[in-house]
Protein backbone atom coordinates (compact mmCIF):
# COMPACT_ATOMS: atom_id res chain seq x y z
CA UNK A 1 0.00 0.00 0.00
CA UNK A 2 0.80 3.41 -0.98
CA UNK A 3 2.33 6.33 1.85
CA UNK A 4 -0.72 8.57 -0.10
CA UNK A 5 -3.20 5.57 0.41
CA UNK A 6 -2.54 4.44 3.66
CA UNK A 7 -2.71 8.66 4.61
CA UNK A 8 -6.06 8.42 3.44
CA UNK A 9 -6.95 5.47 5.14
CA UNK A 10 -5.91 6.63 8.58
CA UNK A 11 -7.14 10.73 8.35
CA UNK A 12 -8.24 11.29 11.88
CA UNK A 13 -11.86 11.82 11.54
CA UNK A 14 -15.24 11.80 13.44
CA UNK A 15 -18.93 10.70 13.06
CA UNK A 16 -21.86 12.34 14.63
CA UNK A 17 -25.09 10.38 14.11
CA UNK A 18 -27.54 13.34 14.30
CA UNK A 19 -26.13 15.15 17.35
CA UNK A 20 -24.02 13.03 18.97
CA UNK A 21 -20.96 11.31 18.41
CA UNK A 22 -20.45 7.87 17.21
CA UNK A 23 -16.44 7.32 16.42
CA UNK A 24 -13.47 9.29 16.69
CA UNK A 25 -10.43 7.38 15.06
CA UNK A 26 -9.26 6.82 11.06
CA UNK A 27 -11.20 7.36 8.20
CA UNK A 28 -11.68 3.46 7.53
CA UNK A 29 -12.88 3.13 10.98
CA UNK A 30 -15.16 6.09 10.78
CA UNK A 31 -16.66 4.78 7.42
CA UNK A 32 -16.94 0.76 8.57
CA UNK A 33 -18.44 1.77 12.00
CA UNK A 34 -21.04 4.02 10.16
CA UNK A 35 -21.74 1.16 8.04
CA UNK A 36 -22.15 -1.32 10.73
CA UNK A 37 -24.86 1.89 11.84
CA UNK A 38 -26.84 1.45 9.09
CA UNK A 39 -26.93 -2.40 8.66
CA UNK A 40 -28.41 -2.67 12.23
CA UNK A 41 -31.34 -0.46 11.28
CA UNK A 42 -30.20 2.99 12.70
CA UNK A 43 -32.25 6.11 11.12
CA UNK A 44 -29.86 9.23 12.37
CA UNK A 45 -28.24 10.97 9.66
CA UNK A 46 -24.74 10.63 9.69
CA UNK A 47 -21.95 13.83 9.43
CA UNK A 48 -18.32 12.33 9.01
CA UNK A 49 -15.55 15.40 9.55
CA UNK A 50 -11.86 15.78 8.95
CA UNK A 51 -10.10 16.60 12.34
CA UNK A 52 -7.84 18.75 10.64
CA UNK A 53 -9.94 21.12 8.45
CA UNK A 54 -13.36 20.58 10.32
CA UNK A 55 -14.93 20.12 6.60
CA UNK A 56 -17.36 17.67 6.02
CA UNK A 57 -16.29 14.32 4.09
CA UNK A 58 -18.62 12.43 1.81
CA UNK A 59 -18.18 8.72 1.84
CA UNK A 60 -19.41 6.03 -0.58
CA UNK A 61 -20.23 3.33 2.17
CA UNK A 62 -21.98 0.66 -1.18
CA UNK A 63 -20.78 -2.75 -0.87
CA UNK A 64 -18.86 -4.88 1.66
CA UNK A 65 -16.35 -4.05 4.03
CA UNK A 66 -13.62 -4.89 1.72
CA UNK A 67 -15.40 -3.27 -0.92
CA UNK A 68 -15.07 -0.32 1.27
CA UNK A 69 -11.17 -0.32 2.27
CA UNK A 70 -10.53 -0.95 -1.53
CA UNK A 71 -12.40 1.98 -2.31
CA UNK A 72 -10.84 3.85 0.50
CA UNK A 73 -6.53 2.79 -0.70
CA UNK A 74 -7.88 4.88 -3.89
CA UNK A 75 -8.23 8.18 -2.85
CA UNK A 76 -9.79 11.10 -4.95
CA UNK A 77 -6.77 12.85 -7.05
CA UNK A 78 -5.59 15.92 -6.42
CA UNK A 79 -6.30 18.55 -9.32
CA UNK A 80 -3.35 20.36 -10.28
CA UNK A 81 -4.12 24.03 -12.28
CA UNK A 82 -3.67 27.19 -11.17
CA UNK A 83 -3.29 27.11 -7.93
CA UNK A 84 0.06 24.68 -8.15
CA UNK A 85 2.55 25.60 -6.00
CA UNK A 86 5.23 27.27 -8.28
CA UNK A 87 8.06 24.76 -9.01
CA UNK A 88 10.95 27.29 -9.85
CA UNK A 89 11.87 30.00 -7.37
CA UNK A 90 12.16 33.38 -8.17
CA UNK A 91 15.35 34.83 -8.94
CA UNK A 92 17.49 35.81 -5.25
CA UNK A 93 17.67 39.57 -5.62
CA UNK A 94 20.13 40.14 -2.67
CA UNK A 95 23.63 39.74 -3.12
CA UNK A 96 26.20 37.72 -1.39
CA UNK A 97 27.92 39.05 1.39
CA UNK A 98 31.36 37.99 1.10
CA UNK A 99 32.35 39.56 4.56
CA UNK A 100 29.92 36.95 6.53
CA UNK A 101 31.46 33.60 4.83
CA UNK A 102 33.13 30.95 7.06
CA UNK A 103 35.79 31.52 8.77
CA UNK A 104 39.01 28.74 10.12
CA UNK A 105 37.41 26.46 12.30
CA UNK A 106 33.96 27.56 11.98
CA UNK A 107 31.15 24.79 12.42
CA UNK A 108 28.85 24.12 9.30
CA UNK A 109 25.58 25.18 10.51
CA UNK A 110 24.28 25.98 7.17
CA UNK A 111 24.14 29.36 7.13
CA UNK A 112 23.94 31.43 3.73
CA UNK A 113 25.67 34.34 3.57
CA UNK A 114 23.72 37.66 2.42
CA UNK A 115 23.72 41.47 2.20
CA UNK A 116 21.20 42.86 4.32
CA UNK A 117 20.58 47.14 4.28
CA UNK A 118 19.49 48.72 7.70
CA UNK A 119 19.17 52.25 9.07
CA UNK A 120 21.87 53.60 11.45
CA UNK A 121 19.56 53.31 14.37
CA UNK A 122 18.88 49.59 13.56
CA UNK A 123 22.73 48.88 13.56
CA UNK A 124 23.11 51.02 16.80
CA UNK A 125 20.86 48.87 18.61
CA UNK A 126 22.27 45.79 16.95
CA UNK A 127 25.44 46.85 18.26
CA UNK A 128 24.20 46.71 21.81
CA UNK A 129 23.05 43.08 21.99
CA UNK A 130 25.06 40.28 23.14
CA UNK A 131 26.74 38.33 20.06
CA UNK A 132 27.33 39.15 16.92
CA UNK A 133 24.79 40.98 14.66
CA UNK A 134 24.37 37.81 12.23
CA UNK A 135 24.02 36.09 15.48
CA UNK A 136 21.01 38.41 17.02
CA UNK A 137 19.33 38.42 13.61
CA UNK A 138 19.20 34.70 12.84
CA UNK A 139 17.75 34.70 16.67
CA UNK A 140 15.28 37.22 16.03
CA UNK A 141 14.10 35.48 12.77
CA UNK A 142 13.59 32.52 14.35
CA UNK A 143 11.32 33.90 16.94
CA UNK A 144 9.51 35.90 14.55
CA UNK A 145 9.45 32.55 12.32
CA UNK A 146 7.38 31.18 15.27
CA UNK A 147 5.26 33.55 16.56
CA UNK A 148 3.89 33.59 13.08
CA UNK A 149 3.32 29.75 13.20
CA UNK A 150 1.39 29.79 16.37
CA UNK A 151 -0.82 32.68 14.67
CA UNK A 152 -0.83 30.71 11.38
CA UNK A 153 -1.64 27.27 13.81
CA UNK A 154 -4.79 29.39 16.09
CA UNK A 155 -6.67 30.45 12.53
CA UNK A 156 -6.34 27.30 10.87
CA UNK A 157 -8.12 25.79 14.13
CA UNK A 158 -10.59 28.59 14.47
CA UNK A 159 -11.25 27.98 10.55
CA UNK A 160 -12.26 23.87 11.22
CA UNK A 161 -13.93 25.21 13.99
CA UNK A 162 -16.22 27.33 12.16
CA UNK A 163 -16.72 24.55 9.37
CA UNK A 164 -17.31 21.98 12.03
CA UNK A 165 -20.11 24.39 13.78
CA UNK A 166 -21.62 25.78 9.95
CA UNK A 167 -21.99 22.28 9.55
CA UNK A 168 -24.13 20.73 12.63
CA UNK A 169 -24.58 23.15 14.52
CA UNK A 170 -26.04 26.04 12.22
CA UNK A 171 -29.64 26.09 14.28
CA UNK A 172 -28.46 25.56 17.48
CA UNK A 173 -28.79 28.63 20.28
CA UNK A 174 -26.16 30.95 20.53
CA UNK A 175 -24.77 29.72 17.28
CA UNK A 176 -23.93 33.28 15.78
CA UNK A 177 -22.71 34.39 18.89
CA UNK A 178 -20.47 31.64 18.86
CA UNK A 179 -18.75 32.17 15.61
CA UNK A 180 -17.99 36.15 17.02
CA UNK A 181 -17.12 34.79 19.85
CA UNK A 182 -14.82 32.29 17.73
CA UNK A 183 -12.89 34.37 15.75
CA UNK A 184 -12.23 36.80 18.55
CA UNK A 185 -10.54 34.35 19.98
CA UNK A 186 -12.54 34.56 23.23
CA UNK A 187 -13.13 30.72 24.47
CA UNK A 188 -14.83 32.29 27.63
CA UNK A 189 -17.49 33.46 25.44
CA UNK A 190 -17.73 30.65 23.40
CA UNK A 191 -18.15 28.48 25.95
CA UNK A 192 -21.07 30.52 27.10
CA UNK A 193 -22.81 30.88 23.70
CA UNK A 194 -22.64 27.41 23.18
CA UNK A 195 -23.69 25.88 26.72
CA UNK A 196 -27.08 24.49 26.02
CA UNK A 197 -25.23 22.73 22.75
CA UNK A 198 -25.32 19.07 22.87
CA UNK A 199 -22.93 17.72 25.02
CA UNK A 200 -20.50 15.62 22.02
CA UNK A 201 -20.76 18.87 19.66
CA UNK A 202 -20.21 21.67 22.18
CA UNK A 203 -16.67 19.26 23.49
CA UNK A 204 -15.36 19.00 19.46
CA UNK A 205 -16.51 22.49 18.62
CA UNK A 206 -13.91 23.29 21.42
CA UNK A 207 -11.28 20.58 21.02
CA UNK A 208 -11.13 22.17 17.22
CA UNK A 209 -11.19 25.45 18.27
CA UNK A 210 -8.53 25.46 21.35
CA UNK A 211 -7.23 22.06 21.46
CA UNK A 212 -9.04 21.01 24.79
CA UNK A 213 -7.04 18.61 27.10
CA UNK A 214 -9.99 16.35 26.83
CA UNK A 215 -9.61 13.35 24.81
CA UNK A 216 -12.22 12.59 21.90
CA UNK A 217 -14.78 9.88 22.75
CA UNK A 218 -15.36 7.06 21.26
CA UNK A 219 -18.22 5.13 21.52
CA UNK A 220 -20.80 3.90 19.78
CA UNK A 221 -24.87 5.06 20.00
CA UNK A 222 -28.19 3.57 18.58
Amino acid sequence: MSECMSEYLSKPSTAFGDQQLLLSGSLVEVALAIKNEIENGSTKTFLVFDDVTGSVIDLDLRGSDADIVERFSHPPQQVTGHYAARQNKPQESMQVDTLETKGRGRPKLGVIAREITLLPRQWDWLATRPGSASAVIRRLVEEAMYSEGSREQRRAAHEAAYQFMQAIAGDLPGYEEGIRALFADDRTKLEQCIAAWPVDIKAHTLRLAFGSSEQPTTKTTR
